[in-house]
C-alpha cells in the first residue's frame, strides 16, 4: 500500500512540475490577451511621447492587440509609475520610462513606490545625447572657447533648464562643477520653454535634446558646442564631447519599457524580443535618429545594468547641483 501511495505520489509530482515548466510557455502565448496600456510620464508631443507612440504602433500591427498611450506627466511622471508599479503583474501595463521617475525623483522625494523592487525593466528602446547650446551673441565658437569664457566671465552665465532636477539641468550642473564656474539655473515648464528662452537671448546656454537643438541651430539662432555622450553623435559628428576635456563626463536621456515586477518571465522575454524588432525596423529606425535617437533594444538584464551604473552619476550631479531631499 506503501509503495503505491509513494509511486502515485511521485507521479502527481512528476505531472506537477511538467505543468510548472509548460504554464510559462502557455502565458506567452496568449499574452497580450486584451489591449494593452502604455503609460508615458511626460506630455504629449515631446521625444518620449514619440518614441512611445512609434512603439505602440509597431506593437499594435506585431501583435494584433491595441497598444494604447496614456500621458500621465503629473509629479514629474511620478504617479505614471506608482500606476504601473501596482498594476496586475501580467503585461497588460507597460511604464515608458526615463531615468527621472527610476533614479533622479526617488533621490530627491519620497514615492509611494520602490523603483528596485516594484518595477522590472524590460528593454531600453532608444537613447539621446544631450547637447550644449548657447545663445548666438555669445562671443565663442566652440567648446574650448566657452570654457575660457565662462571662467574669465565676471557675471554669472544664466542656463536654461527644462525644470528644476531634469537630466539636463543635472547635467549642465555636474559640467559646471567640472568647469569650476558658477551657473544661475533658470527652470522653465519644460524642454521648449527652456529652449525658446535661449533663441530669445534671456538665457545664456541650455543642454537639451539633440532634436530641439539641431533645428534652431541651422536657422542660426543659437550655437551647438559639445555633446554629452563621450564619443561624438553620428548626427553632430563635428561636436566634441564634454568628456574630451573633462574624462569620466557622459550622460544621455534614454527611454525604456518596464512592467510591474512578478510579471512573468517569459512575458518579459517576449515582449523585449518584440522591442528589438521594433528598433530593427527600417521606418522606425529612421524616424528615431532624424530625433537625434539612437535605436538600442537591448536585453532586461543590459537595462538592469545601465540604470545601476546610472545612480551614482546622477547622484554626483544632484549633489553639483544643490539640490537636497524633500522629506
Amino acid at each position: 500500500m506503501k509503495s503505491e501511495f509513494t509511486k502515485r505520489a511521485m507521479m502527481a509530482a512528476a505531472c506537477l512540475a511538467t505543468f510548472g515548466l509548460a504554464a510559462p510557455t502557455a502565458s506567452a502565448q496568449q499574452w497580450p490577451s486584451r489591449p494593452v496600456t502604455v503609460v508615458v510620464p511626460f506630455p504629449a508631443g515631446g521625444n518620449t511621447d514619440t518614441m512611445a507612440r512609434l512603439a505602440s504602433e509597431f506593437l499594435t500591427k506585431r501583435l494584433g492587440r491595441n497598444f494604447v498611450v496614456e500621458n500621465r506627466p503629473t509629479g514629474g511622471g511620478t504617479l505614471a509609475a506608482a500606476q504601473v508599479a501596482q498594476a496586475p503583474a501580467d503585461g497588460h501595463t507597460l511604464f515608458f520610462a526615463s531615468a527621472g521617475q527610476l533614479i533622479i525623483l526617488p533621490a530627491l522625494q519620497k514615492v509611494t513606490y520602490d523603483p528596485q523592487k516594484d518595477l522590472q525593466p524590460v528593454s531600453i528602446f532608444g537613447t539621446g545625447p544631450f547637447v550644449l547650446g548657447v545663445r548666438s551673441t555669445l562671443p565663442v565658437t566652440n567648446f574650448q572657447e566657452f570654457i575660457t569664457f565662462a571662467k574669465g566671465y565676471k557675471e554669472k552665465l544664466n542656463a536654461s533648464s527644462a525644470g528644476s532636477g531634469s537630466i539636463g539641468h543635472l547635467t549642465a550642473a555636474l559640467m559646471a562643477k567640472r568647469m569650476g564656474v558658477e551657473v544661475v539655473f533658470v527652470p522653465y515648464r519644460g524642454g521648449g520653454p527652456a529652449m525658446a528662452a535661449l533663441v530669445a537671448h534671456d538665457t545664456d546656454m541650455y543642454f537639451g535634446n539633440a532634436s530641439e537643438l539641431i533645428s534652431q541651430a541651422e536657422g542660426g539662432r543659437i550655437r551647438m558646442l559639445a555633446v554629452s555622450t563621450e564619443k561624438p553623435m553620428k548626427q553632430l559628428p563635428g561636436l566634441p564631447p564634454v568628456a574630451s576635456v573633462y574624462p569620466g563626463f557622459k550622460t544621455s536621456s534614454w527611454n525604456g519599457f518596464l512592467v510591474a515586477s512578478g510579471t512573468p518571465q517569459d512575458i518579459v522575454t517576449r515582449l523585449e524580443a518584440e522591442i528589438r524588432a521594433a528598433v530593427q525596423d527600417p521606418t522606425i529606425r529612421s524616424r528615431l535618429e532624424a530625433l537625434g535617437i539612437e535605436p538600442v533594444g537591448n536585453s532586461a538584464a543590459e537595462f538592469a545594468a545601465v540604470i545601476d551604473a546610472d545612480r551614482p552619476f546622477y547622484q554626483e550631479a544632484i549633489e553639483a547641483a544643490g539640490l537636497k531631499r524633500a522629506e
